[in-house]
């Protein structure tokens, strides 16, 4: 059986039940890890599957329509770092019209009961779910309940919160320190350096007729929760990172439009289109603008690299993003 499912049709995936754990973990951040690890933990105490659920696209992107909220993380990240927190399976349900007109109670028995034989089910503080947000901790715990004496029933826990510096651990948080350039606040919330990861894309190659060859990562549809030029590292190109700047934006200068990520990698030449890599933001250096013409553009992507390299000379390498969450 694979361990990621899509949708709950078909019959029972856990027929002699499983602990669930639910949420968006967009970011798979200190809060997210704790959540995962009680629930993987008490699976193994009821010798049943962990399953982590989760949503694609996260429900407040499929309200936003086309006008999508930052995002911190991928989906197959996403879903990758979960199963290496201990999750048996993963639910990536697909968040659509379907989905969003689910009454809260029909979530739980359709999902929860009839599909996941559901034993435990925890949350972080504050959940919600179902049609209008309408499901909370106490929904949860009254049709738990009320399924005892059917054999179905099940309990419901909302996990303590990871507080630091005296504020709770939250994508939002995280999605604020990015904007602000604070790498280093963002990956003590999310346990790693914050790093956007994809299969590089050939793009249309004008950064190589500038002198800057540039690796393309691109969103398709997602919203990037930060822009403007850094300084970052490349990581999954060899044993240790690659220096790099990049830029993260619409290219105003070249009448570009949808956001895309061009890291050029310093003292590196070779062909990267179709690898997987992983770009580790250490340092924002300016915001995107938009300059009279190329010349100008280069002088000032020449400034960017020089930053960039000095800045990097002097900071330590951390551990790798691409490692997966423990």
């Amino acid at each position: 059986m694979s361990r990621l499912f899509r949708d709950v049709d078909g019959g029972p995936r856990c027929p002699h039940g499983s602990v669930v754990c639910i949420g968006a973990f967009d970011g798979l951040h200190l809060g997210h890890r704790a959540l995962v690890r009680h629930a993987v933990a008490r699976a193994r105490a009821l010798d049943v599957p962990a399953v982590a659920l989760t949503f694609e696209p996260l429900p407040r992107e499929f309200f936003a329509g086309g006008h999508p909220p930052p995002r911190l993380l991928s989906a197959r990240a996403k879903v990758e770092g979960l199963l290496a927190l201990g999750a048996d399976q993963v639910g990536l349900l697909r968040f659509d019209a379907r989905m969003a007109s689910m009454t809260a109670a029909d979530f739980v028995r359709t999902v929860l009961v009839d599909h996941l034989a559901v034993r435990e089910v925890w949350v972080g503080p504050g959940f919600r779910f179902g049609k209008g947000r309408a499901g909370d901790l106490a929904l949860l715990r009254s049709i738990g309940s009320g399924l005892a004496d059917s054999g179905e029933g099940f309990t419901a826990h909302e996990i303590e919160p990871v507080v630091l510096d005296g504020e709770r651990v939250s994508s939002t948080r995280i999605r604020a320190a990015l904007r602000a350039g604070d790498f280093a606040g963002a990956a003590r919330m999310l346990g790693r350096p914050f790093a956007i990861g994809g299969r590089v894309a050939r793009g249309a190659q004008l950064g190589r007729s500038l002198g800057y060859p540039t690796a393309n990562l691109r969103f398709n549809g997602k919203a990037p929760p930060l822009s403007g030029i850094h300084a970052t590292r490349v990581h999954g190109l060899g044993d240790t990172p690659c220096d790099a700047v990049s830029s993260l934006g619409t290219r105003p200068t070249v009448d570009g439009v949808e956001p895309l990520l061009e890291t050029h990698l310093f003292d590196f030449d070779a062909d990267l289109y179709g690898r997987r890599i992983e770009v580790e933001f250490v340092a924002h250096l300016r915001d995107e603008e938009k300059f009279d013409d190329l010349p100008a553009l280069v002088e000032q992507m020449d400034r960017d690299a020089a930053r960039a390299r000095d800045i990097l000379s002097q900071s330590p390498t951390p551990q790798d993003p691409t490692r997966a969450p423990a």
